[in-house]
């Protein structure tokens, strides 16, 4: 991502091309580990981000939720699947179904699809390993306000870190979440193939990330969090706040 410098002080709205503050929530679980990745991908960009733990059973007055990743609860029984029942899951649940903007990563998809406000269910790696590297992502679908920022045609470069990120639905689901727009993000060659030898977990359709049918809640599996400064090796994952940033700004 060559539009920007990130590697200095933090960004103010009007640098970013928006008028508003905005205040983010990032959730945090016994385990969770990119909590303070989001915080400071937010504060990057000149925004305010928040932490609120998950025995909290209100929001508060946020604007976006971001639900980090990690290993909740150890990742025991399932990944996601204890984080799911804690009491702060109930008022994201509301905060969602009520038109609010929410972006998973990483253990936040699981705990998403996990609590039912995603489709489809993250499994074991095909290979039965863990993945830790840099990823490249395809955008597919441009119009949500988690891509609209994206240039056509660019891809992200951004690291994964999981050993349960295969995404997987059964077709009827698949082909409806392909009808709605609701794939996001594809696994793809650095230059732009979709191909197997990219899938670093075997995601069904190459799925790296997808949003529910409201288009309000989306989650991916690979870190943006980790690529908003060019120190550390990329920024291209400012593109996916700054979409988020830019439509908070249209609607507001």
């Amino acid at each position: 991502m060559s539009t920007t410098a990130t590697d200095t002080a933090p960004a103010t709205p009007a640098e970013t091309g928006q008028g508003s503050k905005f205040s983010f929530g990032v959730l945090q679980f016994p385990g969770s580990n990119s909590d303070q990745d989001c915080v400071n991908a937010i504060e990057v960009l000149g925004h305010e981000a928040h932490y609120v733990w998950h025995k909290d059973d209100q929001l508060g007055h946020l604007d976006a939720v971001l639900v980090p990743g990690g290993f909740s609860y150890g990742d025991y029984l399932r990944a996601g699947a204890i984080a799911r029942f804690s009491p702060v899951m109930q008022s994201l649940a509301e905060f969602a179904n009520n038109g609010g903007w929410v972006l998973g990563i990483c253990n936040g998809f699981q705990i998403l699809c996990e609590a039912g406000l995603l489709p489809g269910a993250l499994i074991r790696n095909r290979s039965l390993q863990f993945r830790s590297e840099f990823v490249h992502l395809a955008t597919v679908n441009h119009g949500t306000p988690f891509t609209r920022a994206i240039p056509e045609g660019a891809l992200m470069r951004v690291p994964v870190a999981h050993g349960e990120g295969c995404y997987f639905a059964d077709e009827t689901t698949l082909s409806e979440m392909e009808a709605n727009g609701q794939i996001l993000w594809q696994y793809a060659t650095a230059d732009g193939k979709v191909e197997d030898h990219a899938n670093p977990n075997g995601s069904v359709r190459h799925i790296a990330g997808i949003c529910n049918a409201n288009k309000n809640v989306a989650a991916l599996m690979p870190h943006p969090e980790r690529a908003c400064q060019g120190l550390i090796g990329s920024d291209d994952g400012q593109w996916i706040f700054r979409s988020l940033i830019e439509h908070m700004s249209a609607k507001a």
